[in-house]
């Protein structure tokens, strides 16, 4: 893969150039033969070595970016990235063509392993925690506070345990608890 590097406030090495190349070379098997890498690589403050990448494909072009203390390491960081992206991309493509095959399968066989009991279920972490009685909003709060998804309380009205989540849309989620007649 054809690679321009360009430097700011650093003097570019033949060394540096080849470590470079030899990084973006990594890349190629995820391009066609016309795409062509972008490295500009920079000092901010003699600390910070910032690595940009931009990978301009034929179709698609991807960019990355990573700061380091250590050029190299930075260099490196940033194909990485790079590759994860692709990675990401190409398996939704082939998550997207997978399901589509799918959809013509009878599906019988499918419901019912998932919705078969499995045989060995194994816990790798088991947590006691402390339930508090609060209201609703408190737990939220709480939750929020600690960064958590969900959160376990006790229903100071009620006096049932709740649970409550946060759902992808930004709102929130209530279970409460109810007896089976």
């Amino acid at each position: 893969m054809e690679l321009k590097i360009t430097a700011k406030n650093i003097k570019l090495t033949e060394a540096i150039k080849a470590y470079a190349q030899s990084r973006v070379d990594r890349l190629d098997k995820f391009f066609g033969e016309d795409a062509w890498a972008q490295l500009v690589l920079s000092v901010d403050k003699k600390i910070n070595q910032k690595a940009e990448i931009t990978i301009h494909g034929a179709k698609k072009k991807i960019a990355s970016k990573a700061i380091k203390q250590d050029l190299y390491k930075a260099i490196d960081e940033a194909v990485a990235k790079i590759e994860t992206q692709v990675k990401k991309k190409k398996a939704k493509e082939v998550k997207g063509k997978k399901v589509s095959k799918n959809v013509k399968e009878d599906l019988s066989a499918y419901f019912g392993n998932v919705f078969a009991p499995q045989a060995d279920v194994k816990f790798s972490v088991i947590k006691q925690v402390e339930v508090h009685p609060m209201n609703p909003e408190d737990a939220a709060y709480e939750m929020e506070r600690l960064g958590y998804t969900f959160w376990m309380f006790m229903d100071e009205d009620s006096k049932q345990i709740n649970l409550i989540f946060k759902r992808l849309d930004g709102t929130y989620g209530l279970i409460q608890p109810v007896k089976i007649k």
